[in-house]
């Protein structure tokens, strides 16, 4: 029996990696890189499913990814939108 070993994607991997220090060291690049390499990941793996596995660490990377820079756009909106109230608040008051 000449059983075919499965190898965990090294794109995989570089996206959980990257998923996570997105969150901690690298806040915006590695969340970029994890979004890039988990898209490349899943890709690679769909193309040889019966050579590669690691979609899961794919799915983790881009959702640590995509979280990580939609709480980073989210957190730019609510500056904007305090600051804006605050100068349109002294802006109103006449001082």
């Amino acid at each position: 029996m000449n059983a075919m070993t499965r190898t965990t994607s090294a794109m995989s991997i570089v996206s959980l990696v990257s998923g996570i220090l997105g969150w901690t060291l690298l806040p915006f690049l590695g969340s970029i890189v994890a979004v890039i390499t988990g898209h490349m990941a899943r890709g690679e793996i769909r193309r040889a499913p019966d050579r590669l596995e690691g979609d899961g660490l794919a799915i983790a990377g881009l959702i640590l990814g995509y979280a990580a820079i939609a709480m980073a756009v989210f957190a730019v909106v609510a500056i904007f939108l305090f600051f804006g109230g605050l100068a349109w608040f002294l802006a109103m008051s006449g001082n």
